[in-house]
Formats: structure tokens, C-alpha cells, sequence
């Protein structure tokens, strides 16, 4: 039996950390806004989706007042999906002195993207104070209006993780493509000191980026199911495991491990739902346990096994964040916060969610339903392929 705490599996740890379980909704857009009013010397945000609703305008003016103190701002935002932001926010960002990129693709016009999407969600200020995880910026992901929040958790750390955080927030700034400014005195950052907390809490920086050779959160998810002996529980919007992280469940499985996979019943890509119902058979074949949760729409992107070990972050288990996106996750091995976080997800699959009954799963589903839930998926493996496809051509040419 293999030894579960190898120095190849504690690789990239910090030590001296102190982490928050931050829940999607008010909580989290409460936490951001007592993050950005703190910062003293520098904030980086950078996410996918900042809408100018009034969520957005919430956050903005946070930003904006943060400015005022002369707090260094540096803002990237996804080309594609933070496209809509109104210019008015962004001039008001610009006269306020916060630095702003866009992370751009290769190829754009009004119907047409091409490249790849930063799809991660970070802020971290005086690179001592740092949250992430798979919120956007936007009311949907917000308790507004009577409507509650998506579902999603981030991870408000404090310490040297925080200080990793900004180091990747900065070199994503500097490499990123941009169109609205250029290098030059942007390029250079304040030598900032961090906090050290007394408190030890193993964390890390999880990266997949695969034209830059990066794969560390698919390599995570795999060493997770390598090492599990009793359990293991994955949150998951978009499941789509591909074939090498498959395998791994299955053995995980053969090896008399419960694992548990909690989707969504909605969710807001019909396409990819149907998909999702089709790996259900692959799914019971191998005893794995299948929850639906029955709230709001499921976003949330977490795993935690044995009590031991958890990850969270902006990463889907598919092949668009394996191979396409720019992903973002924290990993933390600690038993007292591990636990914690299974709390949370045996609260979630108890108080919310429907267990799939392999028995009647079927006889629910008339043949018609399954040729579209067969036709969704054969789809989405084609453009799983596109996108590999397109990446592999892309990582090579940086080679030569």
C-alpha cells in the first residue's frame, strides 16, 4: 500500500497559512468588499465574468475607494466573457488610476472567439490576504433580489499562500494579451513583505494552463484518486472526466472506495447537462454514487477525500479546463479543515440533493431521451477534440 504523505506529494506547500470555507452569495461578495477596503498597498482581481450589474457596480466602487487611498489596482478580465462590461466602468477604473487588461484571445469578431479563456477567479491585496475559487462577478452569483446565489465556495487565505497568489496574479498581468494599455512602469511592483501567520496549514497554488506545460490540477484530481482508501466526495458543475482521471476512479472504486459526485439538476448549458446524464451508466457500472442537487444552479468546482485533503477553485473536471482554460485552484492537506469542508458537502447531498437510483434511472428515461443525451455527448466529445486539437497545435509551435 502506498505511503500517502510522499515529498512528491507535498510538493509546492506552504506552510504557515490561515483558510476561511467561503460560501458563494453574500458571504463571498461580502468577503471580497472587507478584502479590497483593507488593502493598503497593492490588489490584483482577475476573473472571467465582471458584469456591470449591481453586483458589479458593488464591487467597482469598492475598487474605486481602494483607488482613492492610492492602493496600486491591477485588473484582468477574460476577452470573451467580461466582454459586455460597459466602457463607463472601465473609464471610471482607468481615470481612477487602476490599472486594466483585457486577457485577450488569438482571433475575435462579434461572432467569432478563438483562444484561450482565463477562466480562474482570484483577488489577493498586499499579497498577505488572498481569496479564490469559482465565483464570477456577476448578480446570478450574488443573493440579490430575493434570488438566491448560484452554488459555489472560494477559499479566503491569509499567509504565505497569499504571497503565491500575487506572484502568479503578477506574471499573469505582465504576459497576458492586452489591448487597452502596454508594459512599461506597469511591469514593475512594489517589493511587499507578506504576513506569516503562527498557525500551520499546508497550501498550494494549483495551476493548468497546457500551452505553458502547467497541468497541476488534473494532476491533483488524479494523485486524489490514487491515494483515497475510504472516501471521497467532488462538487462538480460540467462533469466530464476524461479517460486518464476515469481510470483512476475506477480502480478507486474496485479498491472498495465510496465515492460520491454531486452535480446539478439545472443547470445554465443545456448541452452540457444531457452529456453529464449520459455518464451516468459509466457512472453506476462502477458504484460510484450520483447526486443531484435540487437549489439553485450548481457551479461550485471542490473535492475532499479521507478527511485529509481538499482542492477548490475555478477548475471543471473536463477537458476544457484540462486543456483549453486557464485554471486556478488552492489544494490544503490539513485533517481539522478537510473535515470541515466534508461537513459542508455531506450538508449539501443531505439537506439539498436526490440520489440517483441506478434501478429507476432508466425507466425514467425513454429511449429518445437517451439518443439526445448520446447526442449531446458525442457533441461535446467533438469539441473537447477541437479544442485539444487546437491547443496541441498551439503548445507546438511554441516549442519551435
Amino acid at each position: 500500500m502506498p505511503k500517502r504523505r510522499t515529498p512528491r506529494l507535498l510538493a509546492g506547500y506552504t506552510q504557515h497559512n490561515k483558510v476561511r470555507l467561503v460560501h458563494g452569495g453574500a458571504d463571498y461578495f461580502s468577503t471580497l468588499v472587507q478584502l479590497i477596503d483593507r488593502a493598503t498597498t497593492t490588489i490584483h482581481l482577475q476573473t472571467y465574468i465582471f458584469d456591470g450589474d449591481e453586483t458589479g457596480e458593488l464591487v467597482s466602487a469598492a475598487l474605486l475607494r481602494a483607488a482613492a487611498r492610492q492602493v496600486q489596482i491591477f485588473i484582468l478580465l477574460d476577452g470573451y466573457a467580461s466582454q459586455h462590461l460597459s466602457r463607463g466602468i472601465i473609464s471610471k477604473w482607468k481615470t481612477a488610476g487602476i490599472r486594466f487588461r483585457w486577457f485577450w484571445p488569438l482571433f475575435k469578431s462579434r461572432h467569432f472567439y478563438l483562444g484561450r479563456r482565463m477562466h480562474h477567479k482570484v483577488v489577493v491585496a498586499d499579497a498577505s490576504f488572498g481569496m479564490a475559487g469559482g465565483v464570477n462577478i456577476s448578480d446570478r452569483y450574488n443573493d440579490i433580489g430575493g434570488q438566491p446565489a448560484w452554488l459555489d465556495r472560494a477559499l479566503f487565505v491569509e499567509g504565505q499562500v497569499a504571497m503565491k497568489l500575487h506572484m502568479v496574479c503578477r506574471d499573469m498581468w505582465t504576459k497576458a494579451y492586452w489591448k487597452l494599455d502596454r508594459p512599461g512602469k506597469d511591469s514593475s511592483f512594489p517589493r511587499l513583505p507578506g504576513i506569516s501567520p503562527e498557525q500551520e496549514c499546508l497550501v498550494r497554488v494549483r495551476r493548468n494552463d497546457w500551452v505553458q506545460g502547467l497541468n497541476q490540477i488534473s494532476r491533483s484530481y488524479v494523485e486524489m484518486f490514487r491515494q483515497v482508501r475510504s472516501h471521497a466526495i467532488v462538487l462538480s458543475a460540467y462533469f466530464m472526466p476524461g479517460p486518464i482521471l476515469r481510470k483512476q476512479m475506477t480502480q478507486a472504486a474496485r479498491r472498495g472506495v465510496n465515492i460520491r459526485i454531486i452535480v446539478g439538476a439545472v443547470s445554465d448549458v443545456k448541452i452540457a447537462r444531457l452529456a453529464e446524464q449520459y455518464m451516468y451508466s459509466w457512472l453506476f457500472r462502477n458504484g460510484i454514487e450520483v447526486y443531484e442537487y435540487q437549489g439553485t444552479v450548481l457551479h461550485g468546482k471542490m473535492a475532499a477525500y479521507d478527511g485529509i485533503w481538499m482542492t477548490n477553485g475555478s477548475y471543471n473536471v473536463n477537458r476544457i479546463s484540462a486543456y483549453a482554460s486557464v485554471e486556478l485552484n488552492m489544494d490544503v492537506r490539513n485533517n481539522e479543515f478537510a473535515a470541515l469542508v466534508e461537513a459542508d458537502l455531506e450538508g449539501i447531498i443531505r439537506d439539498h440533493c436526490i440520489r440517483v437510483d441506478p434501478a429507476n434511472y432508466f425507466h425514467q428515461h425513454s429511449w429518445l431521451g437517451r439518443l439526445r443525451q448520446w447526442a449531446a455527448y458525442e457533441t461535446v466529445r467533438l469539441l473537447f477534440f477541437l479544442f485539444t486539437f487546437y491547443f496541441k497545435q498551439e503548445k507546438e509551435s511554441k516549442r519551435r
